[in-house]
């Protein structure tokens, strides 16, 4: 039997899980997507994410594991993940240590998982060339990554990008985390999720209350109308502070484009003096997963500069809207 030596990716969501295996070509062999199984715990959901790796290269006659690159919500740290309360004990996870033991013997690398996407885009997407450019992924969450010439900007603890923490409101100056309300409160699928349990009829989750709004729901049309005003404030502010040419969305929000390119677009162009391109990022749905074998085969490499050059004819993981699941 021939053996191929493979790079593992996996990408740790807030409630979902992908794998994926790609040669030192950059060519998919295969993927597969779970969910998270949050509410269980940490440890369970690192078990989940580890047997999911396991089985998908179980499925792969002669792949031999040489790396692996990992994507996670939060910020990974050597002992820690920092700001990732989503899953209960992910923050306690040495994250990059558990998955060494796992995978013993080849070497195993973690960026957050906006970072990762940002770095896909950057190399094989939509912001390939564009200086500066910012990814913003609309999920589960709310985060942004910063690409200055080709390379995202990690920060001094790696939390540049970091919007989910931005102030909001004047009086939130000199107010501690634990003591305000974070714009990811009010301005991501989760955020959504739980306005739509408010609305009027039958509970909604994020998708849904963008559908209710298409619908001509005025309370679902409320509800986004006041999320989206808030995300613009911040877009515009970032835009501007670092003179972008390019912002580019990604995550399970942009399939209610229509809704937020109008908004984006009206907001950039009347508030940045130099309004940056705005599109939907070339891998809208699975650049985590994407940036994470990335990551993993230049862990491998060293350098993805000519080894991985065929990742760019990858095509983006689209799901029509009727099988997309709720962020």
């Amino acid at each position: 039997m021939t053996v191929t030596p493979v790079v593992l990716g996996v990408d740790f969501g807030g409630t979902k899980i992908a794998v994926g295996a790609c040669d030192l070509e950059g060519r998919r062999l295969a993927s597969n997507t779970l969910p998270a199984a949050g509410g269980q715990g940490a440890d369970v959901t690192l078990r989940r994410g580890i047997e999911a790796a396991r089985e998908l290269l179980r499925d792969l006659p002669g792949a031999a594991l040489s790396a692996v690159g990992v994507a996670t919500f939060g910020i990974p740290a050597a002992d820690h993940v920092g700001l990732a309360p989503t899953i209960d004990g992910w923050e306690r996870l040495a994250l990059e240590d558990e998955l060494s033991a796992a995978f013993a013997g080849v070497p195993v690398s973690v960026m957050t998982d906006v970072k990762a996407a940002a770095l896909a885009e950057a190399r094989w997407g939509s912001l390939q060339g564009c200086d500066p450019g910012i990814y913003l992924n609309l999920g589960t969450g709310l985060a942004a990554a910063i690409v200055v010439g080709g390379t995202v900007v990690r920060g001094r603890h790696g939390a540049a990008g970091e919007i989910a923490y931005n102030l909001r409101t004047l009086d939130d100056v000199g107010r501690p985390v634990d003591r305000r309300e974070l714009l990811e409160d009010h301005v991501s699928g989760r955020a959504l999720a739980a306005l739509g349990a408010t609305l009027p009829g039958r509970p909604a989750d994020a998708i849904e209350v963008f559908q209710r709004a298409d619908s001509g729901d005025f309370a679902a049309v409320a509800v986004v109308d006041r999320a989206l005003t808030e995300l613009c404030f911040h877009v515009v502010n970032l835009a501007t502070a670092i003179d972008a040419q390019r912002v580019t969305v990604g995550g399970g929000l942009v399939g209610s484009w229509s809704w937020l390119q109008p908004r984006l677009r009206e907001a950039l162009d009347a508030g940045v003096p130099f309004p940056p391109d705005l599109m939907v990022a070339h891998f809208p749905y699975d650049a985590p997963l994407v940036g994470a074998l990335a990551v993993g085969v230049e862990t491998l490499m060293g350098s993805a500069d000519g080894q991985i050059s065929s990742l760019r004819n990858w095509k983006p993981s689209v799901r029509p809207p009727e099988e997309r699941t709720a962020p």
